[in-house]
């Protein structure tokens, strides 16, 4: 059972650049098929990213894009493969496009290396200044701009819930793909924070399955530890084993997202994804309109969600306050 209990919405405009992209993307006919790329470092048959693309299509169809007659969408999926991506960018680069959606960073990066000039929206990026692919969030010039997933205050949030659900929680291991700037990033305000609650944080970098499971047989040896997974194509697709892990070992998990959560997970802090691919059809829309993606902001979060699963918690052994279950967006029974 399912019970929403409490929601925080913080609501922006989305900024309004309005400059064209280069002349001859307004010269061209409305009436052309346009063409657009997607790039996901998921799999074709991840559940989460079917129901993101399934919304991002909805979204473009609200916008007047009808598949077939005014638009064409050409897709690739990688399977958090580094080496698909890259030819999976190369691929849909080489179909010249009129906009490329980038979704997570090793999908911007690996577009990045294919052009400097067809517009790239990303999603599922955390801070694309320290990334490199924008100057700016207000200006980011050149050919990149979309919605960043993180800001730099979530470290501190996800470790003051160990603090709150897991107090006897003194050590914390944060799972990342040391490969992907964005965890590096991420780990930096995470080790930022970790002073502040007397907490010892250890990285474990993984970069497939078999270093998921060789990780946790390290940290299962830790006495008073808690886990932080940080998104990543790795740590997404591989969700389920990392939840079975820390259920197996009860280490008390916090996640990034709301479907590790209904996976099974013990509890997660973090943006709304549907909401990243709803405000990506929309930069595409513009983009496809003319706009110049350099003078388009990078959209930041503006809506989070917490939610726990108390059946989880009680595996554990663990009592969640009252107070606690009451801010909760969303409590699973």
């Amino acid at each position: 059972m399912i019970a929403k209990l409490k929601r925080r919405e913080f609501i922006t405009l989305l900024g309004g650049a309005a400059a064209a992209w280069p002349l001859a993307a307004r010269a061209q006919q409305p009436d052309r098929m346009r063409r657009v790329g997607v790039l996901n470092a998921l799999a074709e048959d991840d559940a989460e990213a079917q129901l993101r693309t399934m919304i991002f299509q909805r979204r473009l169809r609200e916008l007047g894009w009808i598949e077939g007659r005014t638009i064409h969408i050409e897709y690739r999926w990688s399977g958090g493969s580094p080496e698909r991506i890259s030819s999976d960018a190369q691929e849909l680069i080489a179909m010249k496009p009129d906009a490329v959606l980038a979704i997570t960073t090793p999908a911007v990066l690996a577009l990045r290396q294919a052009t400097r000039s067809l517009p790239i929206v990303f999603t599922n990026v955390g801070d694309p200044v320290d990334s490199g692919f924008v100057e700016s969030l207000a200006r980011p010039g050149g050919n990149v701009t979309g919605i960043a997933t993180f800001v730099n205050t979530m470290g501190g949030k996800w470790l003051e819930l160990f603090k709150e659900i897991a107090p006897r929680v003194t050590r914390v291991t944060v799972i990342l793909n040391p490969d992907n700037p964005t965890s590096r990033g991420v780990l930096r305000t995470i080790e930022a924070a970790a002073l502040s609650f007397g907490i010892r944080i250890g990285p474990a970098g993984v970069r497939s399955a078999g270093e998921i499971e060789r990780a946790f047989g390290a940290i299962a040896l830790e006495p008073d530890v808690g886990l932080l997974v940080v998104p990543d194509p790795i740590t997404v697709a591989n969700r389920a084993l990392i939840i079975g892990l820390a259920a197996q070992h009860r280490i008390p998990a916090v996640y990034p997202f709301r479907y590790f959560v209904l996976s099974g997970g013990l509890i997660s802090y973090g943006t709304v994804p549907e909401d990243q691919y709803r405000q990506a059809a929309l930069y595409i829309d513009r983009i496809l309109k003319g706009a110049n993606p350099g003078e388009l902001p990078v959209q930041q979060p503006t809506k989070f969600e917490l939610v726990i699963n108390l059946k989880t918690a009680k595996t554990m052994g663990l009592t969640i306050p009252e107070s606690f279950l009451v801010r909760a967006d969303e409590v699973i029974e």
